[in-house]
């Protein structure tokens, strides 16, 4: 008995003229990877299972070209096998970026907001990118001023910005120096990179259409206050009555959902003069259709009423909606494209890029009623 207490046993050696085998006792093999786990295999382990040298590995962990598909399926394999992963961290070191783009915006309920989001990530996976995103709780100036602070604990190469550009001149952000910036829908294009819808030449297209078809003027549903695209589409929209010589009904607001627009078409369909409106969002025409639907206001034969967005629902309003078309997937594109040129140093550092609307026309506007009331 030994001083444990236990009983020896015997443990039989190797059977005599047997060959000394590999035995692993603790290395690093591939062997012993297998066994701790996932998390714990090397590029070497790979390299050793896969009888292949490390730099291969790493260029078939790379995507790199010039390695022969037999040897590339060898690896591959060798990497499931083992649970391989790549380390991200020190591929971004290496190549002096993370290839990830940070999109900061503080509303997610907004159709504008979703869609330029989507085309946003769609793009930059098309380019090898991932995106982060960065959800802004309320607008306020600490919370955008957070937003950025948060940049400089993530990995990011670029940031998008979808949030009007005052809360940023006002936050006093302070940006990573590496970081590249592009802001969508603004007017900032002396300070920023911006990439922005045509808002104003959309606006004075539904304007023109519905005083095309006779109205002697068009009512305005606009957004909400504090936001760029709604003041720009605004001021077109003001603008064009002038320039054609009509006057200007005033303007009432809502904030982008079909509910204002519900509550805001309720006071215009009172209006006996109101025979056509331009609304800001298709969201906020639907609202209005409703609540002229109502009020016995019929569409279009009493009230012509006209948005803009375009969204995917707009034709299958009743009556089916005339808006303008935004161009999300190429703004979405066009950001894209616009902060890899920043950091590849090629692209400008300021200035705007303008995606134009196009003009869809539905059944939701006609002519007046009486056939015309322009003077």
């Amino acid at each position: 008995m030994d001083t444990t207490g236990r009983t020896p046993t015997n443990t039989p050696g190797p059977a005599a003229g047997a060959a000394a085998g590999p035995v692993d006792v603790g290395g690093d093999g591939p062997h012993r990877a297998r066994r701790r786990g996932r998390a714990s295999a090397s590029m070497a382990d790979v390299a050793l299972l896969a009888g292949v040298s490390s730099q291969t590995v790493s260029r078939v962990s790379n995507g790199y070209a010039g390695v022969n598909e037999e040897t590339r399926r060898q690896v591959l394999a060798a990497m499931k096998e083992l649970g391989y992963r790549p380390n991200s961290a020190a591929r971004a070191l290496k190549r002096g970026e993370f290839r990830t783009i940070g999109v900061i915006t503080f509303s997610l309920s907004t159709t504008g907001n979703v869609r330029t989001l989507e085309a946003i990530a769609n793009s930059a996976a098309h380019e090898g990118y991932v995106v982060t995103l960065l959800p802004v709780a309320v607008p306020t100036q600490d919370e955008v001023r957070g937003a950025f602070s948060r940049l400089e604990e993530l990995a990011v190469d670029a940031v998008i910005v979808i949030m009007e550009v005052h809360l940023l001149d006002a936050a006093t952000v302070t940006l990573p120096p590496h970081v590249q910036v592009v802001v969508v829908d603004s007017d900032a294009g002396d300070r920023y990179t911006v990439v922005d819808t045509d808002q104003a030449g959309g606006s004075r297209a539904a304007v023109h259409h519905l005083l095309g078809l006779g109205h002697r003027t068009v009512w305005h549903l606009g957004g909400p206050e504090g936001s760029f695209a709604a003041q720009r589409r605004a001021d077109a929209w003001r603008a064009a009555l002038a320039d054609a010589g009509r006057p200007a009904p005033p303007l009432v607001r809502g904030d982008w959902s079909a509910e204002s627009g519900y509550r805001v078409g309720l006071e215009l369909a009172a209006e006996p003069e109101c025979t056509a409106v331009f609304a800001a969002n298709d969201q906020m025409a639907l609202g209005l259709l409703r609540a002229l639907h109502e009020r016995g206001r019929r569409v279009p034969e009493h009230v012509s009423v006209i948005g803009f967005d375009d969204i995917a629902e707009a034709s299958s309003f009743l009556p089916p909606l005339t808006t303008l078309h935004q161009d999300f997937a190429e703004v979405g594109r066009l950001c894209v494209t616009a902060v890899l040129r920043k950091m590849r140093q090629i692209g400008p550092e300021r200035g705007t890029t303008i995606v134009p609307t196009r003009l869809v026309v539905r059944a939701s506007t006609a002519a007046p009623p009486g056939g015309g009331g322009a003077s």
